[in-house]
């Protein structure tokens, strides 16, 4: 959760460490001054953090305030002690201060707040050159950590770099998971309805069928009429077909002779008096069980 430092300042009276808080909206307010202080996520690392750095921030300026008086009180001492060998030393030469020319006197100055700058003992050319040459190797091992600082640095930004470049895909990979969570769910919720909708068609199913069943029986239908009866019917035929091939084909060597004609005009009007029967008998079978369809 990104805030301002007032929005901070309100979440902060629901902290669990309101005082520490407080210390690190007191510190940002004075490390920025007049500027707006940045938005950052509140957490309780962050303000660990933040806190830290404050303790660490103060604690440098109460040393650089004593490094300061300690600086002040030095200036004092050396302006004392200067102007006490200042007027040593013109007694020894002879002179007075007022008789020295002011080229002479800014000369003497600049060498005196060079040698409280290096910290000499003296101003002898033997005290000036070791300084100069430590004051140089300061600054060359200054800029030899000022480049060690920015590689470093460098390698920070490019961690912080692919740390948002994971954090972002993380997210994508986050939103694509919720959205096939919601897709799976409303799935299953459509699937849960078909369920219910077939449950229910069952329901009706078997009840029709009840009915049905109950009607046939009120009307006291034969057992023969039932689809069930006439497919088993059926499968009898076509195994009698089977098993009358092969007498058909022992037959078919008389299929030459020449029959009796009347007795072949009786067969044959018995033959077709069967199949007029058993037509009427099947149509008859037919119309009852369309008229119980219906």
């Amino acid at each position: 959760m990104l805030l301002t430092i007032s929005q901070f300042q309100v979440v902060e009276g629901d902290s669990t460490h309101p005082t520490i808080s407080a210390q690190v909206s007191q510190w940002l307010k004075k490390v920025f001054g007049q500027q707006p202080v940045p938005e950052f996520e509140v957490n309780t690392r962050t303000v660990e953090i933040l806190y830290e750095l404050a303790e660490s921030s103060e604690m440098r300026c109460r040393e650089a305030e004593m490094l300061i008086e300690d600086h002040k009180q030095k200036t004092e001492e050396y302006s004392s002690d200067g102007a006490h060998l200042q007027e040593v030393l013109l007694q020894a030469v002879g002179l007075q201060a007022g008789g020295l020319s002011k080229p002479t006197v800014d000369l003497l100055s600049a060498l005196e707040e060079t040698a409280e700058v290096l910290k000499l003992r003296d101003t002898s050319l033997g005290s000036y050159m070791p300084a100069i040459n430590k004051l140089t190797d300061d600054v060359l091992e200054a800029e030899k950590t000022d480049r060690r600082l920015q590689r470093e640095l460098s390698a920070v930004r490019k961690k912080m770099t692919a740390t948002v470049v994971l954090r972002k895909k993380l997210q994508d990979d986050l939103m694509k998971l919720t959205h096939i969570q919601q897709v799976e769910a409303a799935t299953a919720e459509e699937r849960l309805l078909n369920m219910d909708f077939m449950k229910n068609k069952t329901r009706d199913l078997t009840y029709r069928n009840k009915l049905a069943q109950e009607k046939l029986d009120s009307r006291q239908m034969e057992d023969s009429l039932t689809h069930q009866a006439i497919l088993q019917l059926s499968e009898r035929i076509a195994a009698l077909k089977e098993e009358t091939l092969p007498l058909k084909k022992k037959l078919e060597p008389y299929n030459d002779l020449s029959p009796s004609p009347a007795l072949a005009r009786v067969k044959i009007e018995e033959a077709k008096r069967e199949l007029a029967a058993l037509d009427a008998q099947l149509e008859q079978k037919v119309d009852f069980m369309n008229t119980l369809s219906r």
